[in-house]
């Protein structure tokens, strides 16, 4: 499919990814995204009846990549908590048009099933580690769990044959001290860095400006140390801005969505857990495409669904964000829509 064959918004992006939440559960109680305090105990997660199936996500994904989809991201929650997931990525691998398929993980479950999920088609993980200091990784992710479970997975996806790369959401005050710490870690190693400013996802943690540690300043504290150039990016609609260190020993990436907007590029639609479509990572409410599916709605009619949902597409909320426009005062919550 030629680039004018793709789908088109109003703002001329064409839909290209496809970002798939298998299960709204973590072992984690991140402070940036599913806090303790709210994600506790009692809070109800959704019954498995609730999740869409495997057969409904690949039917799915079979009408997306006719439609031009390229790259499937499966996430959470927590992906590897869904059982049987390498059964997934096997059946998605098989879709003609589909050409990329990563997972984004906290890394803890991947030394059991690194090997597996590689050898049903997957290509790259994205694997979330905001802190190379036990004490303040135990902090952040609210579980008391130091980093080597997290190390050893991603050990153990390198040794598997699949493509790493590292998210660390950077926010002042809970781990900014960690951002040199990172970078000398995991500099020379060939598994890539990316530093994510906090953004105001969901509702629960506690963003605002005060707390954000932009990209220049990401840069300038990095390259003080470890000498930077700029780098062009790999794919229309790549998020980071990548960095080469001067001396060849690997790159770096900086998702700047709160100080320098990607709206513009953006080419992501994601499925909740539950069967909802929704078109920005910021938004209020998604398209129940569930319902449409257990009604037995035809590939023709849900293809006519995903086609007026798309065309129809204004989101620019990290623009509006810069704009100084009102903010939502609700949106979809992280862990419910993944990254």
């Amino acid at each position: 499919m030629t680039e004018t064959q793709y789908i088109k918004d109003q703002y001329k992006r064409p839909m290209k990814d496809l970002r798939i939440s298998v299960i709204d559960q973590c072992n984690f109680r991140c402070t940036y995204c599913m806090p303790a305090e709210i994600f506790g105990e009692d809070y109800r997660f959704l019954p498995f009846n609730e999740l869409l199936s495997f057969d409904e996500i690949v039917r799915l994904a079979e009408i997306f990549a006719k439609l031009g989809t390229e790259k499937i991201r499966i996430t959470g929650g927590e992906p590897l908590m869904r059982k049987n997931l390498d059964q997934l990525i096997a059946r998605l691998y098989e879709i003609d048009g589909i050409n990329d398929i990563a997972i984004t993980t906290n890394g803890v479950f991947l030394v059991k099933q690194a090997k597996k999920l590689k050898a049903a088609g997957l290509d790259r993980v994205n694997l979330s580690l905001d802190a190379i200091e036990d004490e303040v990784f135990k902090e952040i992710n609210g579980r008391n769990v130091n980093t080597k479970p997290v190390l050893k997975g991603i050990e153990a996806a390198l040794d598997a044959g699949l493509k790493v790369k590292i998210n660390m959401v950077v926010k002042k005050g809970m781990n900014d001290s960690q951002i040199l710490p990172m970078a000398r870690h995991f500099k020379g190693t060939g598994v890539i860095l990316r530093f994510i400013e906090f953004m105001d996802v969901g509702n629960h943690n506690g963003w605002n400006m005060d707390t954000v540690i932009s990209k220049q300043e990401i840069i300038d504290r990095i390259h003080a140390e470890m000498p930077l150039e700029p780098a062009d990016h790999n794919y229309y609609g790549e998020v980071a801005d990548r960095f080469r260190y001067l001396d060849g020993e690997g790159e770096i990436g900086v998702i700047s969505s709160v100080t320098e907007s990607f709206c513009s590029s953006c080419t992501r639609i994601r499925l909740s857990a539950d069967g909802k479509l929704y078109t920005c990572l910021f938004a209020t409410s998604g398209f129940d495409i569930k319902t449409h599916l257990r009604q037995h709605a035809s590939d023709h009619e849900l293809t006519l669904e995903l086609i007026k949902l798309w065309s129809g597409r204004k989101d620019r909320y990290s623009d509006e964000r810069a704009e100084g426009k009102p903010l939502k005062k609700e949106k979809i919550e992280m862990s419910y829509i993944g990254g």
